[in-house]
């Protein structure tokens, strides 16, 4: 069989040695390459299909690891791994002990700056810019944003000073939502060509300079074409935006002709200043299932790759369509109820809304500060504002919860989605740190269901509640309870108790009160009885029932698929601790102190102890180090 080109690409070095045939026939291997592997592993799909040649070229024109590429959000950043020494470990993508579906400079030296999170690359390659100038070196510095990263704008920040100090960093943007109709591509390359040609500085700088010799009428006449310029430069440059941040537009480029791209992307080599080039993708490119649904293959499980049909399927229903279906339930019910995403609406269940109830949804982009801070000013005129967001996503928004939302006392609902252990998509994304975020601030309330049917509940006891009020639940299926047709709101910080037990007291919350009730099952079958408790709160707690089950069994195991630090295991022990309860034995089963890698929820939850076998192992361990500390000595010992 005739070997893949990709099977001799060990490094971008050895781009550098093939023909434009070559590399186009290179393109085509990679896309089979991706599409064969994340049907197995799972990934984000798309995203990578349609920066296949941006990517070739990237590491054709500029020299890494040397060269800095930076790739926002980084969730594209496949090809870029095929093409830097881990093509033949690319089949672990994703998989536990195998390479992250991010970059990782951990993983290797051209992965320039860990991501993850939207929005961060230009302000990342600036100070590498910086440091590199400080360094008085002369590498250069690639940013590579899409154009939904760049709704965000702590992006538009960083341009901002990228343009005002006039840095040497180019700025490739992944354009993958507008098309490029042949007259305006010709218009804008012929444009660019005239931008990137040293012949046209030289002779505009000539031809200034003799108008400025004309006497009286030079200058008047020198103003009047810059007018002039300027009037037809807003007309037909469709990067005047950032011309007028500073940069030198480079645009529109189709991102699928390898040729071009690597010649434009010269050009912006050669230039000194911000360069900011603009380039046309289609997500999904070269597989037509992802072509004609982007947004399914944007992130994806395993599919058939005749199909695009999803492997496996079936179960209970997901939390998250569970949340959208009952959020569209009870809006019926309260008109001032609307619904807030930052360009997840599909991620987290709102399509739902979406569709059903338009004027009353709001897609901020991905902009998670704002999003929190519109809901604010939402909740001050009586409406009730639901921010429907990923956990991990929220941390970006934390000064607006606190000064915006909690401040103020105000009526907004945060619905936290991927809470906890999220899987394969590693530390980035992982929710294991809202309790300890959310619970300290004055005025929240915080809580989290043990199944899907108590979610609904929760949501209909967050549009009641008039404060600001949080629900985190987890990815994936629910455990397949039956929904109650008609949710119904719980009283605030009230708990319950599952099972009556002598022994041993476990509190349990959210996603762990299922695995804390099975374990108490088994541990009954060995003699043991354990009180289990569904503490529903994490803020406020359920006082008089935690002191109670805690001051009768005097020994207590908290759970949460959380951070120890500062997470419901915290707010027990400060519990007992300002009650005086010094005589309970507390044991904490969560998340040490680090960050968690990528692997399978399931997997990573028994290394962590937080299974029903994990729990019994540990219930038992406590037992027989006070049986052992109180075991009477025999004569002879000691």
């Amino acid at each position: 069989m005739k070997k893949r080109l990709l099977d001799q690409v060990n490094s971008p070095e050895a781009l550098k040695k093939l023909s434009l045939p070559q590399l186009e026939k290179l393109a085509g291997e990679i896309r089979s390459e991706l599409i064969n592997t994340v049907a197995k592993t799972g990934g984000h799909l798309a995203p990578n299909l349609g920066v296949v040649e941006l990517t070739i070229a990237l590491h054709r024109v500029f020299d890494s690891p040397r060269d800095k590429i930076v790739w926002d959000v980084g969730h594209q950043a496949y090809v870029h791994k095929l093409l830097t020494g881990r093509r033949e470990q690319f089949a672990s993508l994703r998989q536990q002990g195998g390479i992250a579906g991010f970059p990782k400079r951990e993983e290797s030296i051209h992965d320039a700056f860990n991501t993850g999170h939207s929005s961060t690359s230009v302000s990342a390659a600036l100070g590498l810019a910086l440091a590199r100038d400080l360094h008085k070196d002369d590498y250069h510095v690639v940013a590579v944003i899409g154009d939904g990263a760049l709704t965000g704008g702590m992006a538009f920040e960083a341009l901002n000073m990228v343009g005002d100090r006039k840095s040497d960093v180019i700025v490739i943007l992944n354009d993958n939502e507008m098309s490029i109709a042949e007259n305006v591509g010709a218009l804008s390359t012929y444009l660019t060509r005239m931008r990137t040609d040293p012949k046209y500085y030289k002779g505009k700088e000539e031809l200034e300079q003799l108008l400025r010799k004309i006497p009286t009428i030079g200058p008047t006449v020198l103003k009047a074409m810059e007018r002039v310029k300027d009037s037809f430069k807003h007309l037909v440059v469709p990067g005047m935006l950032f011309e007028e941040l500073g940069f030198t537009y480079l645009g529109p480029i189709d991102g699928h002709n390898l040729g071009a791209v690597k010649k434009v992307l010269w050009d912006a080599k050669d230039l000194q200043g911000p360069v900011l080039v603009h380039v046309i993708t289609k997500k999904g490119k070269g597989y037509q299932p992802a072509e004609q649904n982007p947004d399914k293959f944007h992130g994806t499980g395993p599919f058939e790759v005749l199909t695009g049909a999803a492997c496996g399927g079936g179960g209970p229903v997901s939390y998250t369509e569970v949340f959208g279906k009952c959020l569209v339930k009870v809006a019926k019910e309260n008109v001032k109820t609307l619904a807030i995403t930052a360009a997840m609406p599909g991620g987290t269940g709102l399509n739902h809304f979406a569709k059903e109830l338009p004027h009353r949804f709001f897609d901020v982009g991905i902009a998670e500060q704002h999003a929190v801070t519109m809901a604010a000013g939402l909740a001050t005129e009586g409406f009730k504002p639901v921010v429907a967001v990923y956990s991990t996503f929220l941390q970006r928004a934390y000064d607006q919860v606190l000064h915006d939302v909690c401040l103020q006392n105000l009526p907004v609902v945060f619905a936290l989605d991927r809470a906890g252990l999220v899987g394969e998509d590693g530390p980035t994304h992982h929710g294991l740190f809202d309790y300890a975020f959310l619970r300290h601030i004055p005025n929240m309330v915080v809580m989290a269901p043990k199944d899907e049917n108590e979610l609904q509940n929760m949501l209909k006891t967050a549009i009641d509640y008039n404060g600001p009020i949080a629900l985190r639940y987890p990815r994936g299926s629910g455990v397949g309870v039956a929904l109650e047709q008609v949710p119904h709101a719980l009283p605030i910080g009230k708990g319950e108790v599952l099972r009556e037990g002598k022994d041993y007291t476990i509190l349990a919350v959210g996603s762990m009160v299922y695995p804390a009730f099975e374990a108490a099952e088994l541990l009954a079958k060995q003699g043991i009885q354990a009180t289990v408790v569904n503490c529903r709160f994490v803020k406020p707690l359920d006082e008089a029932l935690i002191l109670d089950k805690a001051g009768a069994t005097k020994q207590v195991l908290t759970i949460e698929e959380h951070v120890l630090q500062g997470g419901f295991g915290s707010a027990v022990l400060e519990l007992l601790e300002a009650n005086g309860l010094n005589n309970v034995k507390v044991k904490r089963l969560g998340i040490p102190d680090e960050f968690v890698e990528h692997a399978t929820p399931n997997q990573l939850r028994e290394k962590y102890g937080l299974t029903a076998q994990g729990i019994v192992e540990t219930v038992s361990l406590e037992l027989q180090k006070v049986r052992t500390k109180f075991r009477p000595r025999v004569a002879g010992e000691g």
